[in-house]
C-alpha cells in the first residue's frame, strides 16, 4: 500500500505523522491509531497498516514528547488535555470527518477520554489493553512483579517483567527496540511514574470506571493472556461499555498486535468490516 508521511503544526511544535492508503472505500471509515506510552511511538502499532487493504486509510502519529514528534523540555505539558487536543488537531489536519479510533495501553486510555467528550463522527473505538483506573493497574503490576523469581536485581526484575508480561516473542520484534530508542522519558516519567508498577504521576489518580456508560459507539476490548492488563483489569472495562465484545489472546501479553499479528489482524478487520456494514445497512 502507499504510504505518506508529514508534520502538523501544533501548539508551536511539530506533529509527525504516516498514512498507509489514499482514499476510503465506499462505505469505508478511516483508522485512526493511539500509541501507548506516556511517551511512546507508533512504531509498534505499524503492523496495523495492513488493514488498509480493506479500503481505508490507517493513520499514524507520534504523540508529542514521544517518537518522531518533536520532544519539547517543558513537564507542565505532559497532561491528558496536551494529548486530547494534539489529537484533535490531528483529526482536523487530515480532515477525518469520520473515523474509527485504536488505543493501545496509555493510547487507550486517551482513546476513552477522547470518547467521553462525545465527539462527531467518532463511529467506533478499540481498545487494546486499556484498564480503567490508574490505582488499579498499579496494584495488579505490583503483583505481577512480587510473582517473578526472588533474588533479581532491579534490573533483572524489569527485563523478566518484560518478558513475561509485555512481549513474549524472543528476541524481541524490530518495532520495539525502535520505539525504545525513540521513548519519551521525561513524558513517562511526568505522567506515570519510575517504572509499570509505581504510580506517582499525574495519572496516578486516574479513573474513569463510573463514566464507561456514557460510551454509546460500538467498541471492541483486546488484551492477552499473560498481559500486564491483566483480564482483573480488562473486566470492568467491558462490562462498563454496553454491548463492548471482548477478544482474549491466548498466547500473548501486552502486544498482540506483535505476538498474534495474523489473528489479530482477523479480529480487527472483521470487526471494524462489521461496524461499516451495519451502518451503512
Amino acid at each position: 500500500m502507499t504510504a505518506t508521511e508529514g508534520r502538523l503544526p501544533f501548539r508551536g511544535y511539530d506533529t509527525w505523522y504516516r498514512v498507509v492508503g489514499e482514499a476510503e472505500h465506499r462505505g469505508r471509515v478511516p483508522l485512526l491509531a493511539l500509541h501507548g506510552g506516556p511517551g511512546g511511538s507508533h512504531d509498534p502499532l505499524e503492523g496495523l497498516g495492513a488493514l488498509a487493504e480493506q479500503g481505508r486509510r490507517v493513520v499514524f502519529y507520534d504523540q508529542l514528547g514521544g517518537g518522531d514528534s518533536d520532544k519539547p523540555d517543558d513537564p507542565s505539558l505532559w497532561t491528558v488535555e496536551t494529548f486530547l487536543e494534539q489529537l484533535r488537531s490531528v483529526r482536523e489536519g487530515l480532515g477525518l470527518e469520520r473515523l474509527h479510533l485504536f488505543g493501545s495501553s496509555w493510547g487507550g486510555m486517551l482513546a476513552l477520554e477522547y470518547a467521553l467528550t462525545q465527539p462527531e463522527g467518532l463511529v467506533s473505538l478499540v481498545l487494546n489493553s486499556t484498564p480503567t483506573r490508574a490505582p488499579g493497574w498499579a496494584k495488579e503490576t505490583r503483583r505481577l512483579h512480587d510473582e517473578l523469581p526472588p533474588g533479581l536485581d532491579e534490573k533483572a526484575a524489569q527485563q523478566e517483567f518484560w518478558r513475561r508480561h509485555i512481549c513474549r516473542i524472543e528476541p524481541e520484534p524490530e518495532a520495539l527496540g525502535r520505539t525504545r530508542a525513540k521513548f519519551g522519558t521525561q513524558v513517562y516519567e511526568t505522567m506515570w511514574g519510575p517504572n509499570e508498577f509505581t504510580v506517582t504521576g499525574t495519572l496516578r489518580d486516574w479513573d474513569v470506571i463510573d463514566r464507561l456508560g456514557e460510551i454509546k459507539v460500538p467498541t471492541l476490548i483486546t488484551s492477552g493472556r499473560y498481559d500486564e492488563c491483566t483480564p482483573a483489569l480488562v473486566e470492568p472495562l467491558h462490562e462498563g461499555i454496553a454491548g463492548s465484545e471482548w477478544v482474549l489472546f491466548e498466547e500473548s501479553s501486552h502486544t498482540s498486535l506483535l505476538e498474534e499479528p495474523e489473528r489479530y489482524l482477523e479480529v480487527i478487520g472483521g470487526f471494524l468490516e462489521h461496524v461499516e456494514n451495519h451502518a451503512s445497512a
